[in-house]
């Protein structure tokens, strides 16, 4: 199970929104829904993602500049749909083309079947194992790389308390 939330800088400190990721399917989708939330067109808005204390992501986004990510585990992140969408970011991998060459039916099985794999063996060799993304997104707030890097359970309570925002994040919860 998921849990999503937008935080919006405002004046006054951060406003938060619970955020549905039903109709997210790429980096670009999360980004114009963060934009929405966002109270000015220069504003930094943060989408929070945690999946059940198994990993955790920020995506970062300062007004039209490009999204900047942080994800806690990569490799098991890359095995959920949403993790799987920032991790392939990070990496560079365009989930567009997979599909693409899936459709093709190139593996030679007959009526478009896949063969079966061994994911975990695929993840190990693409997806690191650990953190990946930008460890200084939320440098300027107080959370620094070494104390990212040490966030684990209930990891997004930890950035609303550096953020000041705990009980805005909660509100939503």
């Amino acid at each position: 199970m998921y849990f999503a939330a937008l935080l919006a800088r405002t004046e006054d400190g951060w406003q938060a929104s619970d955020t549905e990721l039903d109709n997210v399917e790429t980096l670009t989708d999360l980004a114009d829904l963060a934009r929405e939330a966002a109270v000015d067109d220069d504003g930094t808005v943060l989408a929070l993602i945690e999946q059940e204390d198994a990993w955790f992501g920020v995506v970062r986004l300062d007004g039209e500049e490009d999204p900047r990510i942080y994800v806690s585990n990569a490799a098991v992140a890359a095995r959920s749909s949403y993790g799987a969408m920032l991790t392939d970011e990070l990496l560079g991998q365009d989930q567009d083309a997979d599909d693409e060459l899936d459709r093709l039916d190139l593996d030679g099985t007959e009526d478009g079947e896949p063969e079966a794999e061994d994911d975990s063996e695929v993840d190990a060799e693409v997806v690191p194992n650990g953190p990946l993304g930008d460890l200084a997104l939320l440098a300027d707030f107080g959370v620094d790389e070494k104390e990212l890097l040490s966030l684990d359970t209930d990891a997004l309570g930890a950035i609303a308390d550096a953020l000041g925002c705990t009980d805005v994040l909660e509100a939503v919860r």
